[in-house]
């Protein structure tokens, strides 16, 4: 399975699941979802470990000082700051699965929120049943999304990439330990989505 299909049903999804008064934002990876949480907050951190995404995404952000971009991966975050709400959209499954999430816990804010686009790996016949359907309206999607012929890739989709490792059994074990509370839905087109409200008077671990 390859990590770099189409999620365009699911673009705006994350940004839309951020909700509340503007408060500091971050984004794991950069892009389109920057713009729509800039939307609803006071600042927006986007970390991006690959150099060519994080000049563009730097570059397109260079007039706004409420949006910063750091090219830096999950590990070089800032260990000390907590957010009141953290995106990630197929980048899990580049990072270890259950010490990341734990990770991501400690950097909410009290009553912070979680959102998570994942890829996960098939394994069953219900996930054998909706790659059959995904494959056939991917490329579908495709045709509504991009009639003409891309004379290159888009930027996106030139950076490194992994096969997810991990099922979605794995992933909502992981979670139940983690996340205590955590909603997770399969999506279409090799997908799942994770939410995760932080408690409003937690202590981070």
């Amino acid at each position: 399975m390859e990590p770099q299909r189409p999620l365009r049903p699911l673009d705006g999804w994350p940004g839309g699941r951020v909700q509340g008064p503007p408060r500091p934002r971050r984004r794991v990876r950069c892009g389109d979802l920057a713009a729509l949480l800039r939307r609803r907050a006071v600042t927006v951190t986007g970390l991006e470990p690959d150099p060519g995404m994080a000049r563009a995404a730097a570059k397109r952000f260079a007039d706004d000082p409420a949006v910063t971009i750091v090219e830096a991966d999950f590990t070089g975050r800032d260990p000390h700051r907590r957010f009141d709400a953290i995106t990630l959209v197929a980048v899990l499954h580049h990072l270890p699965l259950v010490p990341t999430l734990r990770e991501l816990r400690g950097c909410l804010a009290p009553g912070g929120r979680l959102v998570v686009v994942g890829c996960y790996r098939e394994a069953g016949r219900v996930d054998m049943l909706i790659s059959l359907l995904a494959a056939l309206v991917n490329p579908v999607m495709g045709l509504v999304k991009h009639p003409a012929r891309a004379a290159a890739l888009p930027l996106h989709m030139t950076a490194p990439t992994t096969a997810p490792q991990e099922t979605l059994g794995d992933i909502r074990a992981a979670a139940a330990r983690e996340l205590p509370g955590a909603r997770i839905q399969r999506r279409l087109f090799w997908r799942y989505s994770l939410v995760y409200d932080a408690p409003a008077g937690h202590s981070p671990a």
